[in-house]
C-alpha cells in the first residue's frame, strides 16, 4: 500500500501526532481540522461562521494538495461545541457545497480546546 502525506503550504502546525492528510489508493482521508492559522492560533474566537469558513478552507487546502477539489469530498465528519450553532456552520458549509453536496454526519461534542466550535474530517475519492 503506498501512502502519502499531505501537508499544504502553510497549514497549521497539528496539535498532536497526526497528518493533516493521508492519500492512500485514490482516497484522501483529512484528519479532524480545527480553526487554527499557521501559527497555532485560534482564529475567529467566539464566531462559529468564521470557524467554519476556516476549516473548510483548511480542507480545501489540503484536498487541492492531494491534486483534488472540493467537489470530489464524498464524506464529511462534523463536531459542533453547541448544536445551536448548526444553522450558522450549515450556511457556510453550503458555500462549499452547493450542489450534490457529501454524505455528512454532525455531532455535538467538547473539542479539543474551549475556544474551538467546530471540528470537520473529510473523505475524498480523488482519481
Amino acid at each position: 500500500m503506498v501512502k502519502n502525506i499531505i501537508i499544504p503550504p502553510g497549514a497549521a502546525p497539528p496539535l498532536a501526532p497526526y497528518s493533516p492528510g493521508v492519500h492512500s489508493n485514490g482516497i484522501l482521508y483529512v484528519s479532524g481540522t480545527l480553526p487554527i492559522d499557521n501559527n497555532g492560533e485560534t482564529v475567529g474566537l467566539g464566531d462559529t461562521s468564521a470557524q467554519t469558513r476556516h476549516v473548510l478552507e483548511s480542507i480545501q487546502k489540503v484536498v487541492e494538495a492531494a491534486g483534488g477539489d472540493m467537489t470530489d469530498v464524498v464524506y464529511n465528519m462534523i463536531f459542533l461545541k453547541d448544536l445551536e450553532d448548526y444553522s450558522l456552520m450549515n450556511t457556510i458549509y453550503e458555500e462549499y457545497f452547493p450542489v450534490n453536496p457529501p454524505a455528512r454526519w454532525c455531532i455535538r461534542a467538547d473539542l479539543v480546546k474551549p475556544e474551538f466550535l467546530v471540528e470537520i474530517s473529510s473523505i475524498a475519492h480523488l482519481s
